[in-house]
């Protein structure tokens, strides 16, 4: 049983680099199908949809650390079509892999652009947006490196920063160790999903985290199931970039 009280350091089988490509596609459809069982998408949407009508512009720039397979913003792209405003997607992530299913999946979607880029090491001016996503991907990194990324977040983000990541729960553990053989086929899904669950938050680690940032005013929310939602606005003049 693991300890709750502090976050795991167990890397996941997932970010390995002996995953091939076929693998890690069975191992993200796993996760893609218990996002959408559980509203997870949507979580990433409702603080989009905050800050988006708290800042009306013609058109958006959103950036997406840690975008994996580039389900989230595919959900992003579909959103937005219909509405009075245009997005420019650009997903980021270091995992060729990830980025060729990516960009396989996403043929439909002249939106979205996918880049190779490490998040701990972008110059600020490097990938300028309106607002910057990330969808479970905060708990893959250190205690150590959070700080770092978060201020890369705050740098780069001219509207706000929304966060979508897991609760470190003991309920949420359990629940999933149960429910995972029904719904979970891949050997690596089952074994991270327990990972992530132990490497996710308190409330009180975000606030925590969320001091470092006088930059950004903060609200962070629990949502079903098991996750928080932290959506950080800029607290600088806001610059419009068509």
């Amino acid at each position: 049983m693991p300890d709750f009280s502090s976050r795991n350091t167990e890397s996941e089988l997932m970010d390995g680099p002996l995953v091939g490509k076929n693998e890690l596609a069975a191992v993200f459809r796993d996760i893609n199908k218990s996002n959408q069982m559980l509203g997870g998408y949507n979580i990433t949407i409702w603080g989009l949809e905050r800050l988006v009508s708290e800042h009306p512009q013609q058109s958006y720039t959103i950036l997406d650390m840690g975008c994996g397979d580039g389900t989230m913003l595919r959900k992003v792209a579909i959103w937005s079509r219909g509405r009075n405003f245009q997005v420019n997607c650009i997903g980021v992530d270091l995992n060729n892999n990830g980025l060729a299913l990516a960009k396989s999946m996403s043929q439909n979607f002249p939106e979205i652009r996918y880049l190779k880029r490490d998040i701990l090491t972008l110059e600020p001016t490097d990938l300028k947006c309106d607002i910057l996503i990330s969808t479970l991907t905060m708990h893959h990194f250190s205690n150590s490196e959070i700080p770092i990324f978060l201020q890369q977040f705050a740098h780069l983000s001219h509207i706000g920063v929304v966060i979508n990541d897991l609760q470190r729960s003991c309920l949420a553990y359990y629940l999933f160790k149960l429910f995972s053989p029904i719904f979970i086929r891949t050997k690596i899904a089952k074994h991270d999903g327990l990972v992530s669950i132990a490497s996710g938050f308190t409330k009180r680690e975000l606030v925590s985290f969320s001091q470092n940032l006088n930059t950004m005013t903060h609200e962070i929310q629990w949502k079903w199931a098991f996750r928080y939602v932290w959506i950080m606005r800029n607290k600088r003049p806001i610059k419009i970039y068509e």
